[in-house]
């Protein structure tokens, strides 16, 4: 298949970013004391695989990594994000080269939507990586509802259909490109951004196979940006990003190039099902910290 300039464009945009990402992470990493026991865990690298698999057919990636965390009690609960952020940028780049090459977008409205996902994920990880773990909590309670509220709508096929085109101009262009700004800050939180892009495109009038490359382009450009703040300010769980990543990159090539479709529906109820739990574990955390510690007698 012949690639059009701007896709061409994109592509080498996003590998010239990725490879930026890559030797930043490792030698923020080098100048760091080596991390006790940093071997991988085959739990980590299984999570990535699974996660990533369902990603690629349009589930989203986060509510499910980050309910596995918390049941897991895998880290302290304020360096998930970072860590999500992180450890499915590889991953989730790997699937926006396949999807910006397969899906003919208009380039206006693929290259304006990622570019204002990607700087309101700059604007939303600087302000995620200073919060205190009360904060956070709160906030992936919040995005875990969320989060179950959406995989509840799909389930029960309230999402809209959406319409055949595979471009936006005019005003739907702006207003899609200003949502998309605040899907981006938000992914940063942990509020995964592939239901509500798919949500967004589909109420404008796009085709729904036209948000595959958005959404995916979008988190792929963001999240190389975005996690090299959490890495910075150390607000992530390096041998669990490891294990996403490795763990992810084959899931998401076997998921797209061999499966490419599934009847997954039960396992969005499923999802619905933990997600629901784990968000009720991080709101009930944060609001044990929020109260006062009565005095020793």
């Amino acid at each position: 298949m012949a690639l059009g300039g701007g896709a061409l464009g994109l592509i080498a945009a996003l590998a010239v970013l990725t490879l930026c990402f890559l030797v930043r992470w490792w030698r923020i990493e080098r100048s760091r004391p080596p991390a006790a026991g940093a071997r991988l865990l085959p739990a980590d690298l299984l999570t990535g695989f699974v996660t990533n698999f369902f990603d690629t057919l349009g589930i989203g990636s986060f509510a499910p990594t980050t309910a596995i965390f918390k049941l897991r009690t895998r880290m302290p609960d304020e360096n998930i994000p970072g860590t999500l952020n992180v450890g499915h940028t590889l991953p989730t780049v790997t699937q926006a080269f396949i999807f910006i090459a397969l899906v003919t977008v208009d380039f206006v409205t693929l290259a304006g939507m990622i570019a204002a996902a990607v700087a309101g994920a700059w604007l939303g990880a600087g302000l995620v990586s200073r919060l205190p773990r009360r904060a956070v909590q709160f906030g992936m309670g919040v995005a875990l509802l969320v989060a179950a509220a959406l995989f509840l709508a799909a389930n029960l096929e309230w999402m809209p259909a959406g319409g055949a085109a595979m471009g936006l101009e005019g005003g739907t262009l702006v207003f899609a490109i200003g949502a998309n700004f605040l899907l981006g800050a938000l992914m940063t939180l942990g509020i995964g951004l592939y239901a509500p892009c798919l949500i967004l495109v589909s109420l404008l009038g796009l085709n729904p196979i036209a948000a595959f490359p958005v959404m995916m382009g979008s988190c792929a450009f963001l999240m190389p940006i975005g996690g090299l703040r959490f890495v910075r300010a150390g607000r992530y769980d390096l041998r669990a990003a490891l294990g996403l990543a490795l763990g992810g990159i084959p899931a998401v090539l076997f998921a797209a190039l061999v499966v490419k479709a599934l009847p997954i529906v039960w396992l969005r109820w499923l999802v619905v099902a933990v997600v629901l739990y784990a968000a009720a574990l991080m709101l009930a955390a944060a609001m044990r910290r929020g109260r006062p510690v009565p005095a020793s007698a």
